[in-house]
This record gives C-alpha cells, structure tokens and sequence, in this order.
C-alpha cells in the first residue's frame, strides 16, 4: 500500500472516476430560441400530432409525454388556439457501440537506480456492435405569426421496446422542456 493511502480513499476514487465515464455516456438536450421573444407572456398551448410515422407507439408516447411535461409546468392545454403550438419529429439510428472490455497487464520495479515498467491491453468484444439512439426534437411556435420561437432535442440509448424505451422517452422530453422556457 502506498503511503498515506487508504482503502476509503481507494473506494472514493474509484466512484469519481466511475461518474466521469457515466457522464460522459449521457447526452445533455440543446435548445436555441429566439433572443427577443417574451416567453413569460405564454399561458396555453395546442399539439401538432405527427402525420406519418411507421413507429406510431413511438409517436404517441412522445405526444404525451409533452403534454404531461407542459401542464406540470403549468401551461394550459387546448386542442387548438393555444398562445404556442408544438410540434416534434423524431428519428431511430443504429450506431456503433464500444462494447469491448479491455484489460491492462502490467508489471514494474522500482529501485534506487531507476524503475522499469511494462503494460498490455487487449480488448475483448461484448455483444452487439450497435445500439439503437432515438433524437427527439421538440418545436414551440408562435401561434399567431407561425414562426419557430424555440427548439430543444436530446438522445436517448435503447435496445429493446416496451417500458425501458418508454421510460427512454419521458426522461428525454423532460429533459428538454425542463430549458423550457428559456432563462434570459
């Protein structure tokens, strides 16, 4: 054990460096608005629902989720003449994953005419080469001149259907409407 080590000390390192990689395997929603619209003036709000989608559980998951999310902001719903009205469009992608395993052989000396080291690392496939990534965009119009006033998308990762994806897309529209509106 190394000097004025201990295995707390051991354990909490580890956990940090455990976040940093977990964070570095999420992806954060962007948004971008326009400077000059006054937000705080929007009470209610009215749904596009998407036309054509081969993926309609998809689409109607996600056209609840913004509902939910905006009431609980405390906006009204209404089923047309809202002050914004929403819409959205998401897509499915297969991307390569890094799902490999690597492990570092190493051996070394120390003495007091210097130190050798030697190390290796070879990775080992695990599972699928892709995963499945779902990017929501989020639109809010201005009901009145039908111009875009915001939009947010975020990403998600998923391998199957079902509720894991269910649940994939409510925290991504959450996560999205949370910047909105946008704070100046």
């Amino acid at each position: 054990m190394l000097r004025g080590s201990s295995p707390t000390w051991h354990g909490l390192t580890l956990i940090i460096c455990s976040l940093f990689i977990l964070a570095a395997c999420t992806t954060k929603p962007k948004q971008d608005y326009d400077v000059n619209y006054d937000f705080a003036a929007l009470k209610t709000f009215s749904q596009l629902s998407v036309k054509q989608t081969n993926d309609p559980l998809t689409a109607d998951r996600i056209n609840a989720d913004i509902k939910q999310s905006l009431l609980n902001q405390g906006f009204v719903y209404q089923p047309e003449g809202g002050d914004f009205i929403v819409n959205y469009a998401f897509v499915t992608q297969d991307k390569e994953k890094d799902s490999s395993l690597s492990i570092g052989l190493g051996s070394g000396t120390w003495g007091a005419k210097g130190g050798i080291g030697l190390g290796t690392s070879i990775g080992i496939p695990l599972g699928s080469n892709t995963a499945k990534t779902q990017t929501i965009q989020i639109d809010i119009v201005d009901s009145t001149d039908k111009r875009l006033i915001w939009r947010g998308n975020g990403q998600y990762h998923f391998d199957q259907g079902g509720e894991d994806k269910a649940k994939g897309i409510n925290e991504t529209v959450a996560a999205i409407l949370a910047q909105f509106p946008p704070q100046k």
